[in-house]
C-alpha cells in the first residue's frame, strides 16, 4: 500500500523541503549499492566513496543530484515519513509508486501509469487500485476544491 496525502502534514515525521533535508541529514548517511544504482539511473550520475559524483557535465557532490532523486533517497532512507513528491519527474514518480509501504505528500495529480494491483490510501480515507483508481480520485477531489473555492 502507498500512502498518499494531499493535505499538508504538519510534523515532525514529514519532509516538505526535500533538498534541504537531503543536503542536512540524508547525504550523511552511508550509501548501498542499490542506492548508487538508482543515483546512476536517475541522474545519470556516478557515486563514489567520498560521496562526490561524477556526470557527463562533471564533477559535483551528492548535494548536486536532482530533487527527484533526493526526493526518492529520501523515502528510501527515512522509512516512516511523509516525503514531498511535488518535484519529481516522471522517471522517479514511476519508481516511487511501484515501491510498497511508503508515504507521499502530493498537491497535484500526475501522469503515472501504475499498476492495477496497486493500492493507494489517499488521505488515511480512501483506497484505491491503480491507475484509473489513481485518477478518478484526483478528479472527484478537483470537484471538492472547485466547490469549496479552494
Amino acid at each position: 500500500m502507498i500512502y498518499l496525502y494531499t493535505n499538508k502534514q504538519d510534523s515532525n515525521n514529514c519532509i516538505l523541503q526535500n533538498d534541504w533535508y537531503f543536503n542536512l541529514y540524508t547525504s550523511n548517511e552511508s550509501f548501498t549499492k542499490e542506492d548508487k544504482e538508482l543515483i546512476w539511473q536517475i541522474d545519470h550520475a556516478k557515486l563514489g566513496e567520498d560521496k562526490h559524483i561524477e556526470t557527463k557535465y562533471g564533477l559535483g557532490t551528492v548535494r548536486n543530484l536532482s530533487s527527484g532523486c533526493k526526493t526518492l533517497l529520501n523515502v528510501i532512507k527515512n522509512p516512516g515519513k511523509v516525503v514531498n513528491a511535488d518535484e519529481c519527474g516522471q522517471n522517479v514518480l514511476d519508481i516511487l509508486f511501484s515501491m510498497e509501504g511508503i508515504s507521499l505528500y502530493m498537491t497535484r495529480p500526475e501522469r503515472i501509469h501504475i499498476k492495477e494491483d496497486v493500492k493507494i490510501c489517499f488521505n488515511n480515507a480512501d483506497v484505491v487500485a491503480g491507475s484509473k483508481g489513481y485518477e478518478h480520485w484526483w478528479s472527484k477531489e478537483y470537484k471538492r476544491r472547485d466547490l469549496d473555492d479552494l
